[in-house]
């Protein structure tokens, strides 16, 4: 801004230095004009300045819930540069956030601590610009139904992990952008048949089921996993189940079958070996009770 007005100072002298150079009018009226041209060329840059900041914040503005500060995924989010432009915290938010911080219950009062915390990281990001806004809606005093209000009425995006919220404000036509829906979008896709390797961590419900856990928290459940506890295997993919909470991956181990029928074949080869053996000591046991009767005989 200040370029622009030393512009405008350099636009007045020399507007009023020209005029009076051609004798035209007096320097103190090329003077006036000068200036009142300059302040209106001001007003003119000055609207179009605010329309641009108002038009960008009705496109790109996104308001954040409770949850979500909280959650602290939104924090890797801005910083990876998937999210720009302003992002709205209005005080009711940040008002549940302090009451959350001063809990008697350990828990809640760690989670409203980090969510605090988050904000101070997501104002020093680069790539947005927190807002923190006064409007408030005092005909409700549940944060939820405020946030849906204001959503409406300045046409942002609601950014949550909440599964309530994020419902009631697709009913009322407010635009969410859900951070759990965005981590299911990115997660790997596994075909069946694909192998890949995990570590079983628990039993299942099933029998002979074990339990392993992909690094994105991903869970899947491997039959003929049971055995094999703490162990890391190869496994088999047969079905990807999508719901609404999550994806499930069902999987099976092979290696125990293999290694039954190797035991299996190990037993038969022992015993064929124990046969063998069993059939020569009693064709020579035959043999030398022959001879000693052949022997006796003579």
């Amino acid at each position: 801004m200040k370029y622009i007005l030393y512009a405008l100072y350099l636009i007045i002298g020399s507007a009023a230095g020209f005029g009076a150079a051609l004798g035209i009018l007096p320097k103190s009226i090329w003077t006036g004009i000068a200036t009142a041209a300059a302040f209106l060329i001001l007003i003119i840059i000055e609207i179009i300045i605010d329309r641009r900041k108002k038009h960008g914040m009705e496109i790109s503005a996104k308001v954040l819930d409770t949850s979500v500060i909280i959650d602290g995924r939104i924090s890797d989010l801005c910083e990876s540069g998937f999210l720009e432009g302003n992002i709205m915290v209005p005080k009711f938010v940040l008002l549940e956030l302090q009451h959350i911080a001063d809990s008697a219950d350990p828990m809640k009062r760690t989670k409203g601590r980090r969510g605090l915390d988050v904000l101070n990281n997501l104002k020093k990001c680069k790539y947005i610009n927190i807002v923190i806004t006064d409007k408030d809606y005092t005909s409700t005093r549940q944060v939820d139904e405020k946030l849906v209000l204001m959503a409406k009425e300045f046409n942002w995006k609601v950014i949550t992990n909440d599964y309530n919220l994020n419902k009631t404000a697709e009913i009322q036509g407010v635009e969410v952008l859900n951070i759990n829906d965005l981590s299911n979008a990115i997660k790997p896709i596994f075909l069946p048949g694909e192998r890949i390797f995990v570590k079983i961590m628990k039993d299942g419900k099933e029998r002979d089921q074990g339990v392993a856990y992909l690094n994105d928290g991903t869970m899947i459940v491997v039959d003929n996993g049971r055995r094999m506890m703490n162990k890391r295997i190869e496994v088999s993919v047969t079905n990807v189940l999508q719901t609404e909470a999550g994806r499930m991956i069902f999987a099976k181990f092979e290696g125990q079958g293999q290694n039954q029928n190797q035991n299996q074949n190990q037993n038969q080869n022992q015993n064929q070996g124990r046969n063998q053996h069993n059939h020569h000591n009693y064709h020579h046991h035959n043999h030398h009770n022959n001879s000693h009767n052949n022997q006796n005989h003579q």
